[in-house]
């Protein structure tokens, strides 16, 4: 699989990064290794996750993708040079441990560092703004775990234009390291949070982007056709919203699109992206070696100027 540059970051990422939100959701720890290695075996080298996930589940208390992974390292299937990992730090974790105060920050990457099982974290996001925090005590936080050896690269996830400028003006002013990645929600559907402003920041200031919920939370995946297909899915709640005009005529659009290429719908989902300037990777979860496939097939697929132009106008608001 080609690698891109993640923006000034000195790494490279795979085309497609890998979503480790499911492990230890959706599916087990074994199921979680085969999609794993699958997806080193063909060249995607970068791992996405967070310390919160999946606290979501009942019985889970948070950190249970990061343990995965880390047992998945710890195995030596392969070497830890040759994967760039992705984590986040501030979404509640309960108990108060939340958020991005310089003593927390401290306090979450050790124990992020013991559930991967590694010395060092590739690329550390800020998961939310927080706003009782001033962006220069985050960042000097972050200045000090790099110094340390505990963090490679540092940026943000859910921020908008003016939050992300507000970080950098912070960094410059008192000399600290930038955000070098954002992470945002950004896909076929869910586009207006990103288009535009903050887009423009990012392609002028060399910022890395990698979007969550490439795929709509599955929407775009090609499995669902109506509400009815998605009632008693995982989160199933959040699908519904996609259901209306719009949602209907991008998923029109994906399949004829996906005809004409000869690939699935949310493989063309993702490569729309891919097409985008302003994204680096995008990234996307696979619970099966056939999804796996897919995100490999995705980062082989250009898709033409027509073809983006006709999902570009389907997804128009």
């Amino acid at each position: 699989m080609k690698k891109r540059r993640l923006g000034k970051t000195g790494l490279e990422v795979s085309s497609v990064i890998l979503g480790g939100n499911v492990f230890g959701w959706t599916i087990d720890e074994a199921a979680s290794f085969d999609v794993l290695n699958a997806s080193f075996d063909a060249g995607l080298n970068t791992i996405d996750t967070a310390d919160v996930y999946s606290s979501w589940v009942p019985g889970n208390a948070g950190g249970e993708s990061e343990v995965i992974i880390g047992k998945w390292l710890k195995q030596g299937y392969v070497s830890r040079d040759k994967v760039v990992l992705i984590t986040k730090v501030g979404s509640d974790m309960g108990d108060g441990k939340k958020g991005l105060k310089a003593a927390y920050i401290q306090e979450a990457v050790d124990a992020s560092l013991r559930r991967l099982q590694t010395d060092y974290i590739d690329v550390y996001l800020s998961h939310w703004h927080d706003p009782e925090t001033p962006y220069e005590d985050t960042l000097s936080a972050y200045e000090k775990l790099k110094a340390q050896g505990k963090i490679r690269a540092s940026g943000g996830s859910n921020l908008d234009a003016i939050q992300l400028q507000d970080a950098m003006d912070a960094a410059k002013s008192n000399g600290l390291s930038r955000y070098d990645v954002l992470q945002p929600e950004y896909n076929l559907y869910d586009r207006a949070g990103f288009e535009g402003s903050l887009a423009d920041l990012c392609a002028t200031e060399d910022v890395a982007v990698i979007t969550y919920y490439s795929l709509a939370s599955g929407f775009l995946s090609g499995k669902y056709k109506s509400r009815a297909d998605v009632e008693g899915r995982p989160r199933w709640e959040g699908l519904l919203k996609y259901f209306d005009d719009k949602g209907l005529r991008i998923l029109a659009a994906l399949d004829q699109v996906a005809i004409e290429c000869g690939a699935k719908p949310a493989e063309v989902a993702l490569a729309w992206l891919l097409a985008k300037s302003a994204v680096t990777a995008p990234i996307a979860s696979a619970t099966s070696i056939a999804q796996v496939n897919g995100l490999i097939n995705a980062a082989g697929l250009s898709l033409s100027h027509d073809a983006v132009r006709r999902l570009d106008e389907a997804g128009a608001d």
